[in-house]
């Protein structure tokens, strides 16, 4: 597993695919390589295992920064978290052609080695190093039935 670095979460599920099959390094959600994290597993399961494993997670996922559980989870866990920032959700396609675009300047970033968590934003028209910081929302944790 050492030569892992990149998990992609369930939500992207296509694009992991596409990318596990490119590059050596690159599971998802019952991958072979990475039976760890199963289909289905909520984030609260995931961000612990992903993390401790020293991989990068790939996620869409807007709102896990404003639900502090998820929020806390992610600065407990010191994950670090490459994330497509984008205002619509994409197709597979789009998001497979947005990280190649940007996969550069992404590289460049992990080989910085940056103390995490830490969150890469990849937008439109670049990617941005953004801290991840303890949120200010409050409220109750939905509880899981």
């Amino acid at each position: 597993m050492g030569d892992l670095r990149f998990y992609v979460d369930e939500s992207l599920m296509g694009l992991g695919k596409a990318l596990s099959s490119a590059r050596t390094d690159t599971v998802y959600p019952s991958h072979p390589r990475f039976p760890q994290v199963r289909l289905g597993a909520e984030d609260e399961q995931w961000i612990p295992i992903v993390a401790t494993a020293g991989l990068i997670a790939i996620i869409r996922d807007r709102k896990v920064f404003t639900r502090w559980w998820e929020n806390d989870l992610i600065i407990r866990h010191r994950l670090r978290l490459i994330h497509i920032a984008v205002k619509r959700d994409l197709s597979n396609w789009e998001n497979l052609r947005l990280l190649v675009r940007h996969w550069d300047r992404i590289e460049e970033v992990v080989e910085r080695d940056e103390p995490p968590p830490w969150r890469l934003k990849v937008l439109q028209n670049g990617v941005e190093l953004v801290p991840v910081a303890a949120t200010k929302v409050t409220g109750k944790r939905p509880v899981r039935g």
